[in-house]
Protein backbone atom coordinates (compact mmCIF):
# COMPACT_ATOMS: atom_id res chain seq x y z
CA UNK A 1 0.00 0.00 0.00
CA UNK A 2 2.78 2.44 0.93
CA UNK A 3 4.56 1.83 -2.40
CA UNK A 4 1.32 2.60 -4.25
CA UNK A 5 1.09 5.98 -2.54
CA UNK A 6 4.76 6.71 -3.25
CA UNK A 7 4.20 5.97 -6.94
CA UNK A 8 1.09 8.14 -6.92
CA UNK A 9 2.99 11.04 -5.37
CA UNK A 10 5.95 10.60 -7.77
CA UNK A 11 3.60 10.79 -10.78
CA UNK A 12 3.33 14.54 -10.29
CA UNK A 13 7.08 15.23 -10.35
CA UNK A 14 7.02 16.56 -13.92
CA UNK A 15 7.37 19.92 -15.65
CA UNK A 16 3.61 20.37 -15.24
CA UNK A 17 3.31 18.85 -11.78
CA UNK A 18 1.22 21.73 -10.46
CA UNK A 19 -1.17 21.75 -13.39
CA UNK A 20 -1.61 17.96 -13.38
CA UNK A 21 -2.22 17.99 -9.63
CA UNK A 22 -4.87 20.71 -10.02
CA UNK A 23 -6.74 18.78 -12.72
CA UNK A 24 -6.64 15.57 -10.68
CA UNK A 25 -7.94 17.46 -7.63
CA UNK A 26 -10.78 18.83 -9.76
CA UNK A 27 -11.73 15.31 -10.82
CA UNK A 28 -11.73 14.10 -7.21
CA UNK A 29 -13.75 17.12 -6.07
CA UNK A 30 -16.32 16.37 -8.76
CA UNK A 31 -16.85 12.91 -7.29
CA UNK A 32 -17.01 14.21 -3.72
CA UNK A 33 -19.34 17.09 -4.70
CA UNK A 34 -21.88 14.61 -6.05
CA UNK A 35 -21.72 12.69 -2.77
CA UNK A 36 -21.93 15.84 -0.62
CA UNK A 37 -24.83 17.08 -2.72
CA UNK A 38 -26.77 13.90 -1.93
CA UNK A 39 -26.11 13.89 1.82
CA UNK A 40 -26.04 17.67 2.37
CA UNK A 41 -29.77 17.87 3.05
CA UNK A 42 -29.39 15.41 5.93
CA UNK A 43 -26.23 16.82 7.55
CA UNK A 44 -25.80 20.55 8.29
CA UNK A 45 -22.87 22.24 6.48
CA UNK A 46 -20.87 22.93 9.66
CA UNK A 47 -21.01 19.36 10.93
CA UNK A 48 -20.26 17.97 7.46
CA UNK A 49 -17.19 20.21 7.24
CA UNK A 50 -15.94 19.07 10.66
CA UNK A 51 -16.44 15.40 9.82
CA UNK A 52 -14.62 15.49 6.50
CA UNK A 53 -11.81 17.59 7.96
CA UNK A 54 -11.28 15.26 10.90
CA UNK A 55 -11.23 12.17 8.67
CA UNK A 56 -8.81 13.75 6.18
CA UNK A 57 -6.54 15.00 9.01
CA UNK A 58 -6.26 11.48 10.41
CA UNK A 59 -5.41 10.14 6.96
CA UNK A 60 -2.75 12.80 6.40
CA UNK A 61 -1.15 12.10 9.79
CA UNK A 62 -1.03 8.39 8.94
CA UNK A 63 0.57 9.15 5.57
CA UNK A 64 3.25 11.39 7.11
CA UNK A 65 4.04 8.73 9.73
CA UNK A 66 4.40 6.08 7.00
CA UNK A 67 6.64 8.43 5.03
CA UNK A 68 8.66 9.16 8.19
CA UNK A 69 8.29 12.83 7.30
CA UNK A 70 9.17 15.50 9.85
CA UNK A 71 8.56 19.24 9.93
CA UNK A 72 11.94 20.98 10.07
CA UNK A 73 13.32 24.43 9.33
CA UNK A 74 9.85 25.97 9.34
CA UNK A 75 9.38 29.20 11.26
CA UNK A 76 6.43 30.08 13.47
CA UNK A 77 5.47 32.66 10.84
CA UNK A 78 5.09 29.95 8.19
CA UNK A 79 3.07 27.77 10.57
CA UNK A 80 0.81 30.66 11.47
CA UNK A 81 0.24 31.57 7.81
CA UNK A 82 -0.69 28.00 6.89
CA UNK A 83 -3.09 27.79 9.83
CA UNK A 84 -4.63 31.09 8.72
CA UNK A 85 -4.86 29.76 5.16
CA UNK A 86 -6.80 26.79 6.51
CA UNK A 87 -9.13 28.99 8.54
CA UNK A 88 -9.98 31.01 5.44
CA UNK A 89 -10.03 28.29 2.78
CA UNK A 90 -11.45 25.38 4.78
CA UNK A 91 -13.29 26.76 7.82
CA UNK A 92 -14.84 29.78 6.12
CA UNK A 93 -14.63 28.77 2.45
CA UNK A 94 -15.85 25.18 2.62
CA UNK A 95 -18.60 25.91 5.14
CA UNK A 96 -19.86 28.82 3.02
CA UNK A 97 -19.72 26.59 -0.08
CA UNK A 98 -21.83 23.90 1.63
CA UNK A 99 -24.42 26.55 2.54
CA UNK A 100 -24.38 27.77 -1.07
CA UNK A 101 -24.71 24.16 -2.26
CA UNK A 102 -27.87 23.72 -0.18
CA UNK A 103 -29.34 27.11 -1.18
CA UNK A 104 -28.43 27.23 -4.89
CA UNK A 105 -27.85 23.65 -5.97
CA UNK A 106 -24.58 22.21 -7.28
CA UNK A 107 -24.54 24.00 -10.65
CA UNK A 108 -25.06 27.53 -9.35
CA UNK A 109 -22.79 26.99 -6.36
CA UNK A 110 -19.98 25.83 -8.67
CA UNK A 111 -20.62 28.83 -10.89
CA UNK A 112 -20.06 31.15 -7.92
CA UNK A 113 -16.80 29.34 -7.21
CA UNK A 114 -15.45 30.30 -10.65
CA UNK A 115 -14.93 33.78 -9.18
CA UNK A 116 -11.99 32.48 -7.12
CA UNK A 117 -9.31 32.07 -9.86
CA UNK A 118 -9.36 35.68 -11.13
CA UNK A 119 -9.60 36.91 -7.53
CA UNK A 120 -6.57 34.80 -6.60
CA UNK A 121 -4.61 36.02 -9.64
CA UNK A 122 -5.33 39.66 -8.72
CA UNK A 123 -4.42 39.12 -5.05
CA UNK A 124 -1.20 37.32 -6.06
CA UNK A 125 -0.35 40.20 -8.40
CA UNK A 126 -0.88 42.77 -5.63
CA UNK A 127 0.72 40.98 -2.68
CA UNK A 128 3.22 38.56 -4.29
CA UNK A 129 4.05 40.46 -7.49
CA UNK A 130 3.22 37.24 -9.35
CA UNK A 131 2.92 38.20 -13.00
CA UNK A 132 0.88 36.23 -15.52
CA UNK A 133 1.60 36.22 -19.25
CA UNK A 134 -1.21 37.35 -21.55
CA UNK A 135 -1.60 33.75 -22.76
CA UNK A 136 -2.23 32.63 -19.17
CA UNK A 137 -4.94 35.28 -18.74
CA UNK A 138 -6.51 34.11 -22.01
CA UNK A 139 -6.41 30.51 -20.80
CA UNK A 140 -8.01 31.46 -17.48
CA UNK A 141 -10.76 33.39 -19.28
CA UNK A 142 -11.47 30.54 -21.72
CA UNK A 143 -11.54 27.92 -18.97
CA UNK A 144 -13.83 29.95 -16.70
CA UNK A 145 -16.11 30.74 -19.66
CA UNK A 146 -16.41 27.06 -20.55
CA UNK A 147 -17.06 26.02 -16.95
CA UNK A 148 -19.63 28.81 -16.49
CA UNK A 149 -21.34 27.75 -19.72
CA UNK A 150 -21.66 24.21 -18.41
CA UNK A 151 -22.95 25.06 -14.93
CA UNK A 152 -25.47 27.68 -16.10
CA UNK A 153 -27.24 25.30 -18.48
CA UNK A 154 -30.92 25.00 -17.61
CA UNK A 155 -31.57 21.31 -17.25
CA UNK A 156 -33.52 19.26 -14.71
CA UNK A 157 -31.29 18.67 -11.70
CA UNK A 158 -31.13 15.57 -9.57
CA UNK A 159 -32.66 16.29 -6.19
CA UNK A 160 -31.67 19.97 -6.10
CA UNK A 161 -34.17 22.41 -4.62
CA UNK A 162 -32.57 25.86 -4.52
CA UNK A 163 -34.93 28.14 -2.61
CA UNK A 164 -32.76 30.89 -1.08
CA UNK A 165 -31.09 32.59 -4.03
CA UNK A 166 -29.86 35.78 -2.33
CA UNK A 167 -28.48 33.95 0.68
CA UNK A 168 -26.87 31.38 -1.59
CA UNK A 169 -25.20 34.07 -3.73
CA UNK A 170 -23.86 35.70 -0.57
CA UNK A 171 -22.41 32.42 0.70
CA UNK A 172 -21.05 31.61 -2.76
CA UNK A 173 -19.26 34.95 -2.99
CA UNK A 174 -17.85 34.52 0.52
CA UNK A 175 -16.61 31.03 -0.40
CA UNK A 176 -14.85 32.34 -3.53
CA UNK A 177 -13.12 35.17 -1.63
CA UNK A 178 -12.05 32.85 1.20
CA UNK A 179 -10.75 30.20 -1.21
CA UNK A 180 -8.75 32.75 -3.20
CA UNK A 181 -7.28 34.35 -0.05
CA UNK A 182 -6.33 31.00 1.46
CA UNK A 183 -4.63 29.87 -1.76
CA UNK A 184 -2.60 33.08 -2.03
CA UNK A 185 -1.42 32.75 1.57
CA UNK A 186 -0.35 29.14 0.89
CA UNK A 187 1.50 30.31 -2.22
CA UNK A 188 3.31 32.95 -0.15
CA UNK A 189 4.49 30.24 2.27
CA UNK A 190 5.71 27.95 -0.51
CA UNK A 191 7.67 30.75 -2.19
CA UNK A 192 9.43 31.74 1.04
CA UNK A 193 9.80 28.50 2.98
CA UNK A 194 10.76 24.90 2.26
CA UNK A 195 7.75 22.82 3.28
CA UNK A 196 6.14 19.78 1.67
CA UNK A 197 2.60 19.90 0.27
CA UNK A 198 1.60 17.07 2.64
CA UNK A 199 2.54 19.07 5.73
CA UNK A 200 0.95 22.19 4.28
CA UNK A 201 -2.29 20.28 3.67
CA UNK A 202 -2.30 18.90 7.23
CA UNK A 203 -1.64 22.31 8.82
CA UNK A 204 -4.37 23.93 6.72
CA UNK A 205 -6.82 21.20 7.73
CA UNK A 206 -5.89 21.56 11.39
CA UNK A 207 -6.41 25.31 11.21
CA UNK A 208 -9.79 24.88 9.56
CA UNK A 209 -11.10 22.13 11.84
CA UNK A 210 -9.87 23.66 15.11
CA UNK A 211 -11.76 26.88 14.41
CA UNK A 212 -14.95 24.94 13.62
CA UNK A 213 -14.86 22.70 16.70
CA UNK A 214 -16.11 25.28 19.25
CA UNK A 215 -19.02 26.14 16.97
CA UNK A 216 -19.79 22.45 16.49
CA UNK A 217 -19.58 21.86 20.25
CA UNK A 218 -22.04 24.72 20.85
CA UNK A 219 -24.47 23.29 18.31
CA UNK A 220 -24.19 19.88 19.97
CA UNK A 221 -25.14 21.47 23.29
CA UNK A 222 -28.07 23.17 21.60
CA UNK A 223 -28.98 19.74 20.19
CA UNK A 224 -29.20 21.08 16.66
CA UNK A 225 -27.49 17.98 15.36
CA UNK A 226 -26.31 14.69 16.85
CA UNK A 227 -23.31 12.95 15.27
CA UNK A 228 -24.51 9.64 16.69
CA UNK A 229 -27.64 9.92 14.56
CA UNK A 230 -25.64 9.12 11.39
CA UNK A 231 -26.59 5.83 9.76
CA UNK A 232 -23.95 3.46 8.38
CA UNK A 233 -24.63 4.30 4.73
CA UNK A 234 -24.23 8.03 5.31
CA UNK A 235 -21.08 7.49 7.38
CA UNK A 236 -19.49 5.43 4.60
CA UNK A 237 -20.42 8.07 2.03
CA UNK A 238 -18.77 10.78 4.15
CA UNK A 239 -15.60 8.68 4.51
CA UNK A 240 -15.38 8.09 0.75
CA UNK A 241 -15.94 11.77 -0.04
CA UNK A 242 -13.45 12.87 2.64
CA UNK A 243 -10.80 10.49 1.28
CA UNK A 244 -11.22 11.61 -2.33
CA UNK A 245 -12.16 15.26 -2.01
CA UNK A 246 -10.43 16.34 1.19
CA UNK A 247 -7.46 14.05 1.88
CA UNK A 248 -6.28 13.63 -1.70
CA UNK A 249 -7.95 16.78 -3.01
CA UNK A 250 -6.37 19.24 -0.56
CA UNK A 251 -2.97 17.55 -0.80
CA UNK A 252 -3.10 17.85 -4.59
CA UNK A 253 -4.27 21.46 -4.31
CA UNK A 254 -1.17 22.25 -2.26
CA UNK A 255 1.02 20.53 -4.87
CA UNK A 256 -0.67 22.71 -7.49
CA UNK A 257 -0.19 25.93 -5.51
CA UNK A 258 3.46 25.08 -4.85
CA UNK A 259 4.44 24.25 -8.44
CA UNK A 260 2.10 26.49 -10.47
CA UNK A 261 1.18 30.17 -10.23
CA UNK A 262 -1.87 30.52 -8.02
CA UNK A 263 -4.21 31.89 -10.69
CA UNK A 264 -3.52 28.95 -12.99
CA UNK A 265 -3.67 26.43 -10.12
CA UNK A 266 -7.11 27.62 -8.98
CA UNK A 267 -8.44 27.83 -12.54
CA UNK A 268 -7.57 24.21 -13.25
CA UNK A 269 -8.73 22.97 -9.85
CA UNK A 270 -12.10 24.67 -10.46
CA UNK A 271 -12.83 22.58 -13.56
CA UNK A 272 -14.82 20.10 -11.44
CA UNK A 273 -18.07 20.71 -13.40
CA UNK A 274 -16.40 19.27 -16.50
CA UNK A 275 -15.74 16.03 -14.64
CA UNK A 276 -19.27 16.02 -13.23
CA UNK A 277 -20.68 15.56 -16.75
CA UNK A 278 -19.65 11.89 -17.21
CA UNK A 279 -20.88 11.22 -13.66
CA UNK A 280 -24.21 12.85 -14.55
CA UNK A 281 -24.46 10.66 -17.66
CA UNK A 282 -23.94 7.56 -15.51
CA UNK A 283 -26.68 8.80 -13.16
CA UNK A 284 -29.10 9.08 -16.06
CA UNK A 285 -29.03 12.83 -16.67
CA UNK A 286 -29.32 14.04 -20.26
CA UNK A 287 -26.40 16.16 -21.47
CA UNK A 288 -27.10 18.78 -24.13
CA UNK A 289 -24.97 19.99 -27.01
CA UNK A 290 -24.46 23.26 -25.12
CA UNK A 291 -22.84 21.44 -22.19
CA UNK A 292 -20.56 19.50 -24.55
CA UNK A 293 -19.61 22.73 -26.33
CA UNK A 294 -18.83 24.33 -22.96
CA UNK A 295 -16.54 21.43 -22.15
CA UNK A 296 -14.60 21.94 -25.39
CA UNK A 297 -14.26 25.68 -24.69
CA UNK A 298 -12.88 24.90 -21.23
CA UNK A 299 -10.55 22.25 -22.65
CA UNK A 300 -9.25 24.87 -25.07
CA UNK A 301 -8.48 27.12 -22.12
CA UNK A 302 -6.75 24.26 -20.30
CA UNK A 303 -4.64 23.57 -23.40
CA UNK A 304 -3.54 27.22 -23.45
CA UNK A 305 -2.59 27.03 -19.78
CA UNK A 306 -0.52 23.90 -20.46
CA UNK A 307 1.40 25.44 -23.37
CA UNK A 308 5.17 25.43 -22.77
CA UNK A 309 6.24 28.60 -20.99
Amino acid sequence: MFSIFNNFFAFFQTDFSGELAALTAACLWAVSSVIYGRIGQRIPPLELNILKGAIASALLVSTLVLQNSTLTNVTPTALGLLLLSGVLGISVGDTAFFFALNDLGARRALLMETLSPPLAAILALIFLQEQLQWSAWCGILLTITGVAWVVTERVPSLGERPTRILRGVGFGTLAAIALASGAVISRAVFTNYDISPSWAALLRLCGGVLVLLPWGWWRQNQRRFEFKSLDAKTAIAICVAAFAGTYLGIWLQQVAVKFAVVGVALTLSNTSPLFVIPIAICLGERISFRAILGVFVALGGIAVLLLPR
